[in-house]
């Protein structure tokens, strides 16, 4: 997976992703990261300069298309494979970004990020070049690198070989069946007076995945009923809802066998 930032703040960009889990991947070469400065793109006259007054007035300045432009065309003649890679813009007015949305982008080779500051980006070139206006929220921030880090994260999760168990993934929140991933636990068995769950100390595989089952469709009721009605269920599942009393809350949803 190669991941290509355009932006004021390259060394933003570069700093955060080159830790943990994502920068070991890129030494390990399962993914890259080209991050690049829209200032170097700049008409040569205006030294670096790429923001200017709005037309129509208002507060705050916007970047100007041309930079923006010559530095998307730099990164996209580059990738020889596809003539119009998908451009994700950053905006509080776009589609919100979620797991499922991970996944669909996951597959592609190459992805461009464009990252917004002042008070936007000239309309025209996003008209121009962007495919996917995504969102991470319903609030402001002050630049788009902060969404592109977010995002570029949970996608190079998904990549094969990123993470060093491959079931991690597939048992997290927001996975497959769109329930909450259940409470995990680690020694000592018991801490501030508080045990380990006896199921997980027990050493029947079986039982121990019925309860972390179990523990994810009453943790998903608890914390995010807005879930329930849409998550994948199979009979034991519904038996389990049926006996505490959750079938409003899961009514609708889909079932698995």
């Amino acid at each position: 997976m190669n991941f290509h930032v355009l932006t004021l703040f390259p060394e933003m960009i570069e700093a955060a992703f080159s830790t943990s889990i994502t920068g070991r991947a890129m030494e390990a070469g399962l993914l890259s990261l080209h991050a690049v400065n829209i200032r170097d793109y700049a008409e040569e006259k205006r030294k670096g300069r790429v923001d200017d007054y709005s037309y129509g007035g208002g507060a705050g300045m916007i970047m100007q298309a041309e930079p923006v432009y010559r530095a998307y065309c730099a990164v996209a003649d580059a990738i020889t494979d596809r003539t119009h890679p998908r451009v994700l813009f950053m905006t509080p007015q776009g589609r919100t970004f979620d797991q499922a949305f991970a996944s669909e982008l996951a597959k592609e080779k190459d992805l461009i990020f464009l990252c917004g500051h002042y008070e936007g980006i000239d309309q025209r070139v996003l008209d121009e070049i962007v495919t996917d206006e995504v969102s991470i929220g319903d609030y402001v921030l002050t630049g788009g690198e902060l969404p592109a880090l977010v995002m570029m994260d949970t996608i190079a999760r998904l990549v094969p070989g990123v993470l060093s168990n491959e079931d991690s993934a597939q048992t997290e929140s927001f996975m497959g069946d769109g329930l909450l991933e259940y409470p995990q636990y680690s020694r000592p068995e018991e801490w501030h007076g508080k045990s380990v769950p006896p199921i997980l100390l027990s050493g029947n595989h079986g039982a121990v995945d019925r309860w972390r089952r179990e523990q994810s469709l009453l943790r998903t009721a608890v914390k995010r009923p807005d879930l329930c009605r849409e998550a994948v269920l199979n009979k034991k599942d519904r038996k389990f809802i049926r006996e505490n009393g959750l079938e409003e809350l899961y009514r609708g949803a889909r079932n698995l066998d």
